[in-house]
């Protein structure tokens, strides 16, 4: 009857495909706007006090993270490896949506950060990154007499 031309799972390479079109064009993301689709995926909030980032990166050794801040620009990198395409495993593999490889996300940040108050923690997959704001900029009460 009828036999379609198309691998059935056409629709799964498309998006494949999508995704990494999408990739290629995205600019870096900013903590003024973030941009979807990278790796890791990210949180960022803020306090008068601070910048808080949490970066989703499960399945990473702590040792593996790179974080660097310059200039304003917080940095975080590393690299996954693909357990599955591994030599040992000789796995056939059907589908692999998890992400591996080296990857780097780049963010600018305010200008009233202390590069001097930052702490990173890697707990659970998760990355918390906390940058002290500059004391002179954080708000005050001023009394009235």
């Amino acid at each position: 009857m009828y036999r379609s031309m198309f691998p059935r799972d056409i629709f799964a390479e498309m998006d494949r495909l999508q995704r990494e079109i999408q990739q290629a064009f995205d600019i870096e993301p900013s903590i003024r706007g973030i941009g979807r689709g990278g790796f890791p995926a990210l949180n960022i909030g803020s306090t008068p006090q601070s910048v808080e980032l949490y970066a989703f990166i499960p399945g990473l050794d702590p040792d593996k993270i790179e974080v660097n801040l310059e200039r304003g620009v917080l940095t975080i990198a590393g690299e996954r490896s693909d357990s599955l395409s591994s030599k040992e495993t000789k796995a056939t593999v059907h589908i692999n949506e998890r992400f591996a490889g080296r990857f780097k996300r780049v963010l600018s940040l305010p200008e009233d950060v202390n590069p001097d108050g930052v702490s990173a923690q890697y707990r659970d997959g998760v990355l918390h990154i906390s940058i002290k704001r500059n004391e002179t900029s954080q708000p005050r009460r001023i009394s009235v007499h």
